[in-house]
């Protein structure tokens, strides 16, 4: 039988959710615990899992994540808050992202600098072209004054040192760190099918 208090408070969190959320496909969230638990202070954990997903202008394809125990203070709520929380609390999980909707994304406010990063640190051009995803490798388009044909780089893509390291598809060339939030560390990055995965965990601050 479900606990009716976790059943009102996950309720209110994906209506929270998806008010947060430029456009939220389907949505999956089920919260660890008890009644019991979380009037003692502690909810043992939440999972979530999300498809079609737009957050602050990013596209995602799908997010997958769950938290480690989250620290809580019933008496602390004020109107219209759902958790009062307490300590900072672990994420880990995957994102996905499909590259037609990423090179979109990489082309307008508010992603725009990183597509110029990318262009200006991984091709010495700047703005970016065009960013798409083949086969295993990552492509890099960007215009060149008085040609017409645009400047094309194509980049190997992994986790390292808790960032994206770009490599060049020539190995001799060197690689690119890409700036990464300190509270998020990527473990592990993938890209096939026109798609890129991404999986990692992150500290949440209250």
């Amino acid at each position: 039988m479900a606990d009716p208090l976790l059943t009102v408070l996950a309720g209110a969190l994906r209506l929270w959710i998806r008010s947060r959320c430029d456009r939220l496909g389907s949505l999956e969230l089920h919260l660890n615990g008890s009644s019991w638990s979380l009037l003692r202070g502690r909810l043992d954990g939440v999972s979530l899992n999300a498809r079609d997903v737009c957050f602050q202008g990013l596209p995602l394809q799908s997010v997958a994540l769950c938290s480690g125990p989250i620290a809580v203070d019933m008496k602390l709520l004020t109107p219209g808050q759902m958790l009062a929380l307490q300590q900072p609390f672990q994420v880990e999980g995957e994102v996905s992202f499909n590259g037609r909707q990423l090179n979109s994304a990489v082309l307008a406010e508010p992603w725009r600098w990183l597509g110029d990063w990318m262009a200006e640190q991984l091709m010495g051009l700047s703005p970016l072209g065009a960013l798409s995803i083949e086969e295993n490798l990552i492509e890099l388009h960007a215009v060149v004054a008085a040609h017409q044909d645009p400047a094309r780089r194509r980049f190997r893509l992994n986790a390292e040192q808790g960032t994206l390291c770009f490599r060049p598809e020539t190995a001799d060339e060197p690689c690119m760190l890409l700036p990464m939030d300190p509270a998020i560390r990527i473990e592990h990055a993938q890209l096939f099918a026109g798609q890129l995965v991404l999986k990692g965990h992150s500290t949440v601050t209250p």
